[in-house]
């Protein structure tokens, strides 16, 4: 059987494939089952699938730009009339050849040429979507899809038929506790609550440049473990290096990105995380069940980032900061209340283990698996 991944080529997309290739492999090793994936050119994700034995073909991909402007016509124009066909022709003959028996697509505008050159081809499609609201790529992708795989239970857009709520597929190496010891990883002076700051796979600037704003304030009552994104990394440490007094230095630990041993680790040890709104983010938190804050990226599609923070806040799992109101005095008021509070961080950690849903990767193996061989 041959098993095809598209998607839009961020971390969002690609942690997911990857967590459902894994429970595929684990739970179905009498299956003969390959595992191709084909969307648009990111080296970064193209070695990571490759390293779980996925096979990767790159096409080209567009998207529409919703804001205006001279250039934004252009760029729409170019993807519109160029790149998607090209990106489907590439598909279509890629599949022609290939033969594969089921499309399985991340949403996302890269995950457009593939699908509908699938389903051209009269291959079956099944989607994910990650969040509450879907993407113009998704709403657009729905009329060809079998089935859709949901993660919020008030997901937006598409027909109740067609969903399975499953949630967002999480590699479980993630939330299996790993042999290496935390200390020699992130170094913790263990003398105060530890918060957990993530940027991003490819870095959130604006978060950076107020955690940067605090910085030394946070430090004198917190430690932390603070994720800035590849991008932003050398900058942030630079910057840091400016702010922090020396006897505060040991409370501060700048990373990249992490690898799987390096975010298990960084969730277990945090006693709070402050993140983007993110559904990946979202269901890896909640799948640690610790409290959080939230905020939601203001120019996401569809709004979709502050609608996921909405949902998961509706039972009282997470706190949301919305941009505007993410200031460095409010920010740091918030998580002095919080600690001063614990009855409301345990109410917190209680309310995002229910939201949890760590089985959604073995979920949707089985299935994709019972479809296969049906």
């Amino acid at each position: 059987m041959k098993l095809v991944f598209t998607g839009g080529g961020t971390g969002g997309h690609i942690f997911p494939i990857i967590a459902v290739v894994r429970e595929i492999r684990k739970s179905y090793q009498d299956k003969d089952i390959e595992f191709f994936y084909i969307g648009p050119k990111d080296e970064f994700f193209s070695i990571l699938l490759s390293q779980e034995g996925i096979k990767v073909k790159t096409i080209l991909s567009g998207k529409i730009r919703r804001y205006w402007g001279i250039k934004t016509l252009f760029q729409n124009f170019i993807d519109v009339f160029i790149k998607i066909p090209i990106g489907f022709f590439q598909a279509f003959f890629y599949f022609f050849f290939l033969a594969p028996d089921l499309i399985v697509s991340k949403g996302g505008f890269g995950s457009v040429p593939g699908v509908m050159a699938g389903k051209l081809l009269q291959i079956p499609i099944f989607l994910h979507e990650s969040d509450t609201a879907p993407g113009l790529a998704n709403q657009f992708l729905a009329r060809f899809s079998l089935k859709i795989f949901v993660s919020f239970p008030k997901t937006e857009y598409f027909k109740p038929s067609k969903m399975i709520l499953i949630g967002n597929p999480i590699r479980r190496e993630i939330l299996e506790e790993s042999k290496k010891e935390a200390q020699e990883i992130f170094k913790l002076t263990k003398e105060k609550p530890v918060i957990l700051v993530l940027g991003g796979s490819q870095g959130a600037q604006r978060v950076n440049d107020r955690i940067l704003e605090v910085l030394s304030d946070l430090l004198q009552n917190f430690e932390v473990i603070h994720q800035t994104g590849r991008a932003n990394f050398k900058q942030v440490q630079a910057e840091a290096k400016v702010v922090i007094s020396k006897d505060l230095e040991k409370y501060y630990h700048a990373f990249p990105f992490f690898k799987e041993q390096e975010i298990e680790k960084a969730y277990r040890l945090a006693d709070l995380i402050v993140s983007r709104a993110g559904s990946g983010s979202i269901f890896e938190i909640a799948a640690f069940g610790k409290p959080s804050i939230l905020v939601p990226l203001p120019e996401s599609a569809q709004n979709h980032q502050v609608k996921n923070a909405y949902s998961y806040a509706e039972n009282g799992a997470c706190q949301i900061l919305e941009e505007p109101n993410f200031t460095a005095h409010f920010f740091l008021e918030r998580l002095k209340y919080l600690f001063s509070h614990p009855e409301e961080l345990e109410k917190m950690k209680k309310a995002a283990k229910q939201f949890s849903k760590p089985e959604a990767a073995t979920r949707m193996a089985q299935y994709i698996v019972k479809y296969l061989y049906s």
